[in-house]
């Protein structure tokens, strides 16, 4: 019996401490290339698209698929933190189009930065999820 896919949209806003420890886990055994693959074309994205949004070439896309088959921890990082952010866009702005969208569009209160373009590090993901949540509250963002 095949196991069930993971729902990285859910499991990556998940507060659960649980289900965070297992996701830890996951993240440094590295994320299985399949599983990046599934992931992507769910969300309706092209292997060219994700190597941007996560922030690695596609060389490495390429070697990951053929060598070891898993990501190293901090690519399988910059997933999450990009299905954590998709999902939160998402639920604020009604769909997940609109939310792709919002992730490639210049954004003022970001600087005129993309979203998408933040998300390589912490500190930029936490700005884009403030401007979400002000967003969310009915402030301008």
């Amino acid at each position: 019996m095949a196991a069930a896919a993971f729902d990285w949209l859910a499991e990556a806003r998940s507060e659960d401490l649980g289900k965070q420890l297992r996701l830890i886990g996951r993240l440094r055994a590295g994320i299985p290339f399949a599983e990046l693959s599934r992931f992507i074309q769910a969300i309706g994205m092209s292997q060219e698209e994700a190597s941007a949004a996560f922030h690695i070439p596609p060389r490495t896309l390429a070697r990951r698929k053929e060598a070891s088959g898993r990501m190293a921890t901090g690519e399988g990082e910059r997933m999450v933190r990009y299905a954590r952010l998709l999902a939160q866009a998402q639920e604020t702005l009604g769909s997940l189009d609109k939310a792709k969208s919002w992730l490639g569009l210049e954004n003022r209160a970001l600087g005129g930065a993309t979203p998408l373009s933040l998300l390589d590090t912490d500190i930029g993901a936490r700005a884009v999820q403030d401007v979400l949540g002000r967003i969310e509250y009915g402030l301008f963002s």
